[in-house]
């Protein structure tokens, strides 16, 4: 590893160069870097905002699943079978899949490794239980911070390989030369001036590991030190796939946290709080029964996304009548567990459905008032709030219908390699999921997917287009554009605060949950213009506060080609599915509920099609059909002499 100053437009620029870099400390982040210093590409390095930040670290659930395939008594499992299920998510590419199948295993027993603690009975088994679409209980979970503690072991083996990391920075422009990926520069946010400004990494192959694109929406889960880097990708030319895709789930806004598992299934009392203070117990109002009523509470713990086909006789309409009363009544909505729904003492428990009743005597817990059963069933689940400075024995927890996890995002090909050269996309970042998926199998496919990229760039660890001369001359060009953005937007009373609400604001109304044609359009059109503008319209005050500036302008470019996305599905003839209504003038609204619900579920018109976006080509849409399903297996003595050749990595 070189570190050098140059001199590059007339100011001071600390140029780092390398083989490989990885941008990102969450789970896949430190991983692609473990990884690539075991198979042999030690001159590695990891580029992060903050080491502490983004979502590995910093979420959870009552009980955080890690989805791998099954290791546990008779249960029949393959990776075959595995990937199977990973397909039946709609518009999953088949090597994807089959990877992510095939390697669970060896990544999973890594991190047991490492020293996370996966439970095992006395035999030595890795217990499982069934999660969201899983037919095979391969879910496992150390409790509510699953990903954390992964984060934890992997960045203990990094710092063991001594690996080094380079921290405060944010990348603003991916460095090509001949269409393929040969460095990044980035931001220095402790800046304290023009001369220390910017930090330019030349790396034969860069591995960006950063996230979902957290920072586009108002109503989200994901935590306030994540916000995603994928504008500074689709600007570079990468091309977004499945953006449509997305999951939205309930979660309280302050700390942000998913309101899944327990803290339904104790049957918590929903509220909703008007600008004068009146409180109003909606679900009542809605439901007539309330067997009914606190039967789709309960299943909401399990059903947690929100899905549109369970909306007209399931439990995602607990969903949309926490939405009407946010976004339409404009009230504010709380779980309170210190009562009883209904304003009763004692539940009648035997009005609830045979699933809810069998779940809650199992349990013991047919008694008291939610917390009481809460501390019973799952006190992990309360002590986790009140380590956040929030003790639900005392007061209200405010929720909302918020982003939770993107599907899509970055095209990757069966190494997680982007369609620009030497650029690999791992984690969330990558679009490897389809419209559904096993829940946890997000964590699964962060390890798949670093390990895939690290394999690949050990085997193939050269850049031809690598020319530290060519490169200086091609990064020079980017700095003088962000030196310009950067000159213009300082110096005025800072007016991001105002920008960031109206544009996230406009991202959950229009491209959230609910999503209609007109408002799409109008969005879109909003973006393109702030992108057009920046310079002009983005004001700042102080050196400290670029970081959040370039935050926005990553927002509104992913904004953009996000919504895109979602405008260009409508005009395909696409409807309701997943995660997303796409309001509809046929169709039917539920019960009681307003046009803006009407909607259409999609026949399955397009489960095997990936919708493409390319920003860099002015928002070009294209469609092509998922890869399939490869065969998998293979006679042996043909597998081992061709590994013997290549470790089968081409």
């Amino acid at each position: 590893m070189e570190e050098a100053y140059t001199k590059i437009c007339g100011i001071e620029v600390k140029k780092v160069c390398l083989d490989a870099l990885v941008i990102g400390t969450g789970a896949a982040g430190y991983n692609a870097a473990v990884r690539l210093d075991k198979y042999g590409v030690h001159d590695v390095a990891i580029v992060t905002e903050g080491i502490n930040m983004g979502t590995s670290r910093n979420t959870g659930s009552d009980k955080q699943t890690y989805y791998k395939m099954n290791l546990c008594a008779d249960y029949p499992d393959s990776p075959r079978a595995m990937a199977e299920d990973f397909f039946k998510g709609k518009c999953v590419d088949g090597d994807n899949a089959y990877a992510e199948a095939a390697l669970s295993v060896p990544c999973f027993l890594q991190l047991c490794e490492l020293g996370v603690e996966f439970p095992v009975n006395r035999l030595g088994e890795y217990v499982g239980y069934k999660t969201d679409h899983d037919p095979r209980a391969r879910a496992t979970s150390v409790g509510p911070l699953t990903s954390k503690m992964m984060t934890e072991c992997l960045e203990k083996e990094a710092k063991r390989r001594q690996i080094k990391i380079f921290d405060k920075l944010q990348i603003i422009e991916f460095i090509k030369n001949k269409g393929s990926c040969v460095g990044v520069l980035c931001l220095n946010k402790v800046a304290q001036g023009e001369n220390d400004r910017f930090v330019l990494f030349h790396a034969k192959n860069t591995v960006i590991a950063t996230g979902g694109p957290a920072g586009m929406y108002a109503d989200t889960v994901f935590p306030l030190g994540h916000h995603g880097a994928s504008g500074v990708a689709f600007e570079a030319g990468v091309i977004g796939k499945n953006l449509t895709e997305w999951q939205y789930g309930l979660a309280s806004t302050s700390p942000r946290w998913n309101v899944s598992g327990t803290y339904m299934q104790v049957l918590p009392r929903f509220v909703s709080v008007d600008k004068d203070g009146n409180e109003y117990e909606f679900l009542n109002e809605y439901f007539d029964d309330i067997g009914v009523c606190l039967s789709k509470i309960f299943r909401k713990g399990y059903e947690w996304p929100f899905d549109c086909k369970k909306v007209m006789n399931g439990s995602s309409i607990i969903d949309l009548l926490v939405f009407r009363e946010c976004v339409l009544k404009n009230r504010r909505v709380f779980l309170d567990f210190r009562k009883n729904p209904y304003g009763l003492e004692d539940l009648p428990y035997d009005k609830l459905d045979k699933e809810a009743f069998e779940y809650l005597d199992n349990a013991h817990a047919c008694f008291g008032t939610p917390l009481a059963r809460l501390q019973f069933m799952n006190m992990p689940a309360y002590d986790l709030y009140l380590s956040k400075g929030v003790d639900l024995e005392k007061e209200m927890l405010e929720i909302a219908l918020c982003a939770q996890h993107n599907n899509g995002g970055l095209d990757v090909d069966m190494w997680w390699q982007t369609n620009i050269k030497h650029l690999f996309a791992c984690g969330e970042v990558a679009g490897s999921h389809g419209i559904y998926r096993p829940g946890g199998s997000a964590l699964n496919a962060g390890q798949v997917g670093s390990m895939r990229a690290a394999q690949y760039i050990s085997q193939h660890n050269e850049n031809k287009c690598f020319d530290p001369k060519t490169i200086e001359d091609v990064a020079e060009k980017a700095v003088k554009k962000h030196l310009n953005i950067t000159r213009n937007i300082l110096g005025s009373e800072c007016n991001l605060d105002s920008l960031w609400e109206k544009y996230t604001r406009k991202m959950s109304e229009a491209g959230g949950p609910i999503r209609n044609a007109s408002l799409l359009d109008n969005a879109i059109a909003d973006c393109v213009d702030a992108i057009d503008d920046f310079s002009s319209l983005v004001k700042i005050d102080k050196e400290s506060k670029l970081w959040s500036a370039y935050r926005l302008r990553d927002a509104l470019i992913a904004q953009a080609t996000y919504m895109t996305a979602m405008k260009e599905y409508v005009q395909m003839g696409g409807k309701s599915r997943g995660s997303a209504i796409y309001t509809s003038n046929n169709g039917e609204a539920p019960d009681k509920m307003e046009e803006i619900f009407r909607f259409e579920l999609d026949a399955g018109d397009f489960d095997a099609t990936v919708l493409e976006i390319n920003y860099a080509k002015d928002l070009c849409a294209s469609t092509r059909p998922v890869r399939p399903l490869p065969e998998g297996g293979g006679f042996f003595e043909n597998v081992w002499r061709e590994y013997r050749e290549n470790k089968n990595i081409y």
